[in-house]
Formats: C-alpha cells, structure tokens, sequence
C-alpha cells in the first residue's frame, strides 16, 4: 500500500498547502508514490485516519482548534507543520498583544455567537510535532524534500542559515549596507531566495527566525539605524512575531529595555 497523506487546515489563508497543487509536474510524482486520503483542498474524498504522514496549516485560534488537533497528532505517525501560522502562529498571533473581547465586540454585530480563544498559538503548544517547514508560504521544494526524506525513512534537513547566504549566493547588495534599509535579513532563515533583497527592499522574516540569529546584535543594528520604539517591535511583530527569539526582542523593546 502507498503511504497515506493528509493535509489538514487550521486557522490559516490556504496558501502553504496551496504549494503541493503548485509543484505542477513534481506534483504528478508525487501522486504517484502516496495516498492523499486526506486533503479537502485538492479533493472530496475524505478518508479516515490513521496517517502516514499529516501535513497541518494554520494556529490554533478557536476551543474546536485545539480540540481537533489532539485527533489529528493521535491519528498521524509523522506530523509536520507548514508555514508561518502552524509553526509561528502567524500575522493572527498579533491578537496575542491586544484584547480580543474588545476586538470581539467591536467587529461583529452578534459577538455572542464567536467563539474564539485570546490567542493564536502555533501547532508545537498543544501537541508534539515531528517536523516544521517554516515560510509564507513554504517553498514547494522545500516541501517536497521533506516528503521525499519522510518516505526514505531519513530525518528532513533544510536550511537554517540566515538569508544573507542566500543574498551572497544570488549576487544581490547588501540593503543594509548599501541603502540604510531596515533588514530582518540577518535574523531570519533562508528558504526564498532572498526575493525582497533581491529588489532592492529589507526581508519581512516571512521564513522565520534563523538557528545562528543573534538577537542582541539585530537590536543594536536596529538602533544604529535610528529604528527604535515602537517601529523596530513592529517589525518583530510581523508575520512571525510570535516565535520565541523575536517576540522576547519586540517585548524587551516594548519595555524599553533594549
């Protein structure tokens, strides 16, 4: 029997999931040597578990999130998140700093029927994971190295150096040195190709924090650039404002400890 797949969807835009449909001839390999019994957004059938493999987008926002993915870890050998919002949780987790009551009332016009947790968690609080691809989206190779690794029976290896090698490699300025543009180049992994560098703007750190970031370091550099208060927390604060080194950064800065 094929090993069987499923791609499940949590608190998210679709878009990481969207890169198994874009691998395009990669994609027809792919269906090929497994069985996606689960994936709502390529097709209707629905299989039951268990699973092989589970592929999961999106944070954990709602009590039927958080509910739902204690099935899904019990249901799946291998569990691997995908994305800013699984592994982060995501540009939603900005919710994490305000209050959702009022965001609640003020929003819809009956707030007594949304249910909703104060904050959007990634994957990793609520259950073990195996494996996370970082990105937004996650970059359809990267996706399909770990697939590849996970039917070999090898542990996954991607990058985890920070997009300046990927600015190197590609030939591209340096904006921080040559413009004096805010970069979250240094502190963020690689995985895009250094695509906003690459067209002369800073990295929003879409992929995620580094391994060899230096936090301590990124503040001062932010503040040789007379990027301070509340505009360099923004900036922490973005599409993986959630994670760990950053938000520990932002939450110092917002503090006025850095």
């Amino acid at each position: 029997m094929k090993p069987r797949v499923a791609v499940f969807k949590f608190a998210s835009c679709d878009g990481c999931q969207l890169q198994f449909l874009n691998a395009e001839d990669e994609l027809l390999k792919l269906a090929g040597q497994v069985d996606f019994a689960y994936f709502p957004e390529a097709r209707s059938r629905a299989l039951e578990g268990p699973y092989d493999i589970a592929f999961v987008e999106g944070s954990i926002t709602t009590p039927d999130d958080a509910r739902r993915i204690i099935k899904v870890r019990e249901e799946s050998r291998f569990l691997v998140t995908i994305g800013a919002c699984a592994t982060a949780g995501g540009i939603q987790a900005l919710r994490n700093w305000a209050d959702v009551e009022q965001y609640r009332r003020v929003v819809y016009p009956s707030p007594e029927f949304i249910s909703t947790l104060s904050t959007s968690t990634p994957i990793s609080e609520h259950v073990r994971v195996d494996f996370e691809v970082w990105g937004c989206p996650v970059d359809k190779h990267q996706l399909l190295a770990v697939v590849r690794s996970l039917l070999s029976k090898a542990q996954p290896v991607l990058p985890a150096y920070s997009v300046c090698m990927e600015c190197k490699r590609r030939g591209n300025v340096c904006v921080i040195v040559a413009r004096g543009e805010p970069c979250l180049g240094p502190v963020t992994r690689a995985g895009c190709g250094a695509l906003c560098p690459a067209f002369n703007r800073g990295c929003y750190g879409c992929f995620g924090p580094a391994d060899d970031q230096n936090m301590e370091s990124f503040a001062r550099l932010l503040t040789s650039q007379n990027v301070t208060g509340d505009d360099a927390m923004r900036r922490l604060r973005g599409i993986n404002g959630y994670v760990r080194p950053w938000r520990e950064t932002a939450d110092a800065i917002a503090a006025g400890k850095k």
